[in-house]
């Protein structure tokens, strides 16, 4: 498991960019592979990329936030190792001669470290990672589905097999970059690279483009993906659908999936517990009952005591939604509304209005005038 980023860089957890800046330029130096002897240099490199990642997190204001909230598992699942590096300021550390080692031991990402932008890569990137968006409604969730989706992305060019160049012609390097698709200038530690201005970056030029993909390689098309969303996901969750994202030269990308979850007319949710209000007659509230309830996997019946008043409270243990992660089931409130008919016939007046006058009650009939009831307060 990788050790915590705090940890490696030594500072506590609310350390602030300056101390994080200190604490990095001090181990770097430490842990310089060219400081160090012959046959502690590659232990120096592993340990100088460690903090280097470490840095590049933690220095970031977006990838620290994550980082907090959900360790490793959150930046993993969101960013590419390239992206961790991507962006992270690494140019004050020029005037202690990083700038080599840097070069050395990142280069084949492709990144200009201190320029902070990425630079043509001599090694095949795999292809981007793309998101979609997906609605299930409480039921699916609750059983977990199968749906297929379908997902706009680029792929290769069938036509030119993704060289971008017209079926029998070939690209061919360039000759202003021998194909690195950047002009490297260096001055003792410092290095400058700066994108190759004759092909683009590309490395090599096209003479004849391929006339399907206008020599870019790639088309965009639909794809049909079926997606597997396991029982129990929430609102806001994502599925990782590994090399579905786009083709790149060294493979496809991820798709992510983003769930968003129907609001329910009859349920409310919590974490993997569900929520009904059920309506109740006076009646069987007064009286005690057994009540039939709904829940999502078919109504059940539940035992009312004698007296329960309204919005009163009971639970329904294992009758929520089940755990993404295989830990059970949560349980269902249920919330007891006492229902008061809105229109009585004269029997049932007269067994209430009995009722009150058992319990003592004084019971003022609205539908007296006015006057009607001056003339009983001084009868």
């Amino acid at each position: 498991m990788k050790k915590d980023y705090y940890e490696i860089l030594g500072v506590p957890k609310g350390a602030s960019l300056q101390d994080i800046k200190k604490a990095y330029r001090s181990l770097a130096l430490s842990h310089h592979p060219d400081r160090v002897a012959e046959d502690k240099k590659k232990e120096a490199e592993e340990k100088f990329k460690e903090i280097s990642e470490a840095y590049a997190v933690l220095s970031d204001p977006q990838k620290r936030a994550m980082y907090d909230q959900y360790g490793h598992a959150g930046i993993d699942q969101r960013y590419t190792t390239e992206d961790i590096f991507r962006g992270a300021d690494f140019s004050s550390f020029e005037d202690f001669g990083l700038g080599d080692v840097l070069g050395r031991v990142f280069g084949d990402m492709g990144f200009d470290l201190f320029g902070g932008g990425p630079t043509r890569s001599r090694r095949p990137r795999r292809g981007r990672d793309i998101q979609y968006e997906a609605e299930l409604t409480l039921e699916e969730v609750y059983t977990g589905v199968k749906k297929t989706i379908k997902v706009p992305r680029h792929e290769h060019c069938s036509h030119c097999g993704g060289t971008g160049a017209k079926p029998g012609t070939k690209p061919k390097i360039c000759p202003a970059c021998r194909g690195q698709g950047r002009i490297v200038m260096s001055s003792g530690f410092i290095r400058m690279a700066q994108t190759c201005t004759q092909c683009g970056g590309e490395g090599q030029m096209i003479s004849e483009y391929c006339p399907k993909c206008q020599g870019k390689g790639m088309v965009r098309i639909v794809r049909t993906i079926e997606v597997n969303f396991p029982a129990g996901v929430d609102d806001d969750s994502q599925l990782r659908v590994r090399g579905e994202g786009e083709a790149g030269a060294s493979g496809r990308g991820d798709l992510y999936v983003f769930i968003r979850v129907k609001p329910h007319p009859t349920f409310g949710r919590e974490g993997n517990d569900l929520h009904i209000q059920l309506p109740v007659s006076f009646v069987k509230a007064a009286l005690g009952s057994e009540v039939s309830v709904p829940t999502l996997n078919g109504s059940v019946s539940m035992k009312i005591p004698p007296g329960t008043q309204s919005g009163k409270i009971f639970r329904l243990r294992g009758k929520g939604m089940p755990d993404v992660h295989g830990g059970g089931r949560g349980d269902q409130y249920v919330q007891v509304m006492v229902e008061v008919p809105p229109r009585l016939s004269s029997e049932q007046r007269k067994l209430l209005e009995e009722f009150a006058r058992i319990s003592g009650e004084e019971i003022v009939n609205p539908d007296e005038s006015l006057t009607e009831k001056i003339k009983k307060v001084f009868k």
